[in-house]
């Protein structure tokens, strides 16, 4: 292959944040529900401690329709890769049409999908990544996936708009990708391979990340990118080693643009195969309606349970109800009150699952200005006042029994090294409100009586403005002023222009080990705060540049007490989740995951 970089910049943004642990979107309208509902919960997803997908015994489709929504946005086409089109909404369609080495379980595990094909670390040092692709492994229009496909993934995050592969992941790209050209920035010589038509082909990286396992995707078809600029696959693959630009200007001009879609205008399908359990069903889009798949034929896995999975453009608030007509079958509601009543009304034909997400709620400082900015005791007089754990008993407990007070970031409760990290990183000062170290604190930063806190978020959100209310009533007492400045276009405006005291919103996760760089390390596209400390960015770059699960342990222990101890914010809990299905689904299966209960629904199928 001839594609070489004559040099590598040292360091580089965090390779796959953007792509998988972008902020969440606004919670949902989170209120109490009554705890009755965890009853509910069929015993056959409980009986399954597996976090990954489980053998169903499905031999053959069966006709039918299984109907869901994940919210009332229009899908945006076939390519979500772009960020123009990428999000939980579109993904939740295509995600089930595209074939993977991984996909994330129910606990955030990497799951290795094998009858897409196999990898391997062959050499740790430097690091060195082997990939299988089964043999039988076809796009839906038969056309076999191979190497070409993950040559033409590796350039749209490697190939500069210059002509290059990426230095430093800075420059300009070629291919409108959201994650960039960190990719490139990785693996500069891009995959290997004996020719465009190999099963097998290998990662060398120059430096070595922490998410190596994430970082090679679902790609989308070469053959269809070739076809349209009028070459044959192997050209493709010669014009990306040789950095050939008269062609991979014509490339990139199709990948970006080529599958972007009008509502209800599906491309001509030979422009979109598929690589998964499931394939666009011919007239199946209905602008501001729906959009269905149809079970993909030419599929060498397991088949669809289901023949036809529809997802429907539905308004959250009107999932119940769906539920309830027959609408909709598989629902993920927001987790409220009135909602969970509603569906315990249903009775026996709706079964109800609840737990903790990878989303998590926390209060972060701005640190670019205002009164937390440069003072740590202002910053602990507010943390000893926020009353953690009555927010978490008013509002999070009645909808989940066992959510807990969160005092980590990077670990989840309900994970294994959760306890051990916390030992190591917090010795529980801020667990439950003390008011005369909070006027301390007030007094030795200097406050006046009436300092104003502005907390931001994203409104209307009734929990979070009851999440305020209780930080109201306590920290008032200690000489804040707190006010409630929720707005409508608060990550628009408000966050990126520093218009805050405190921001109040949730990070959604999966799987990921160095995801956080972007969000805490100095000056990255995420630390939305302007936090910056040398000893979390030196952890950081050593825990992200190591395969070595023991390093990342430590390090992580490392970056969480330096965040407890410089008070870059203050966790608050792991998000509710509740799922709901009619009970005549078999095979559904909740995840804490942001893929949500979606993850599995090529499995799902009526009860026999």
């Amino acid at each position: 292959m001839k594609i070489r970089r004559a040099s590598a910049a040292v360091a580089a943004v965090a390779a796959g944040a953007l792509l998988l642990s972008a902020c969440s979107s606004p919670a949902a309208d989170d209120e109490p529900q009554s705890e009755e509902s965890m009853a509910e919960e069929s015993m056959d997803a409980e009986q399954i401690s597996d976090p990954c997908k489980v053998d169903t015994g499905t031999t053959e489709t069966a006709e039918g329709e299984v109907k869901y929504s994940v919210g009332e946005d229009e899908f945006l086409g076939y390519n979500t890769l772009t960020p123009e089109t990428y999000s939980t909404y579109n993904s939740a369609v295509t995600e089930r049409m595209q074939g993977a080495f991984w996909y994330f379980g129910v606990d955030g595990t990497i799951c290795h999908d094998e009858t897409f094909g196999t990898y391997e670390a062959i050499s740790e040092d430097p690091l060195q990544v082997q990939y299988t692709l089964a043999d039988d492994a076809v796009w839906s229009d038969g056309t076999p996936i191979t190497y070409a496909d993950f040559l033409l993934d590796w350039a749209t995050q490697a190939i500069t708009a210059d002509g290059a592969v990426t230095e430093d992941a800075s420059e300009t790209p070629l291919f409108n990708h959201v994650s960039g050209m960190t990719l490139g920035d990785y693996v500069p010589e891009g995959p290997q391979a004996d020719s465009a038509d190999a099963k097998m082909f290998q990662y060398d990286y120059e430096r070595i990340y922490a998410d190596w396992e994430i970082l090679v995707s679902a790609p989308l078809p070469a053959h269809v990118v070739a076809e349209e600029i009028g070459i044959t696959t192997e050209e493709l693959v010669t014009a990306i080693q040789d950095l050939d630009m008269e062609i991979l200007e014509q490339a990139a001009e199709f990948w970006n643009t080529g599958w972007l879609s009008d509502p209800g205008e599906l491309p001509d399908l030979a422009l979109v195969p598929s690589s998964g359990p499931y394939t666009f069903k011919e007239d199946g889009w209905v602008p501001g309606q729906s959009i269905t798949l149809t079970a993909n034929d030419s599929y060498w896995g397991t088949p669809a349970a289901t023949k036809e999975l529809t997802f429907r453009f539905a308004a959250a608030d009107t999932h119940v109800q769906a539920l309830q007509n027959g609408d909709l079958d598989v629902i993920e509601p927001q987790a409220t009150v009135d909602t969970v009543a509603q569906l315990e009304q249903l009775g026996e034909a709706v079964t109800v699952t609840t737990g903790q997400t990878l989303t998590w709620e926390h209060l972060d400082f701005n640190f670019n200005n205002g009164v937390f900015s440069d003072s740590l005791e202002a910053r602990e007089a507010f943390a000893y006042c926020v009353p953690r754990q009555k927010i978490v008993d008013d509002l999070i407990k009645p909808i989940d029994d066992t959510a807990v007070v969160m005092n980590a970031r990077e670990v989840f409760p309900f994970q294994d090294s959760y306890e051990d990290v916390v030992s190591a990183s917090y010795d529980g000062r801020y667990d439950e409100v003390d008011l005369e170290m909070a006027a301390e604190k007030f007094e030795a930063a200097g406050l006046e009586e009436g300092t104003e806190v502005r907390i931001g978020y994203s409104a209307p959100n009734p929990r979070r403005a009851d999440e305020i209310a209780s930080i109201k009533a306590s920290c008032d007492q200690v000489g804040f002023n707190i006010v409630d400045t929720g707005s409508p276009e608060f990550f628009d405006k408000d966050l990126p222009n520093g218009d805050y005291e405190v921001a109040l919103f949730a990070w959604a996760g999966s799987g990921q080990k160095a995801s956080g760089q972007n969000i805490y390390a100095t000056d990255q596209p995420q630390n939305y705060g302007g936090y910056s400390d040398e000893v979390v960015d030196e952890a950081w770059d050593t825990l992200a540049s190591t395969a070595d699960e023991s390093v990342h342990l430590e390090q992580t222990k490392v970056i969480e007490k330096q965040l407890w101890d410089t008070l870059f914010g203050i966790p608050l809990f792991a998000h509710p989740g509740v799922g709901a299905y009619s009970s005549d689904l078999e095979n559904v299966r909740d995840t804490a995951a942001q893929s949500g209960i979606v993850w599995n629904s090529e499995q799902w199928a009526r009860a026999s």
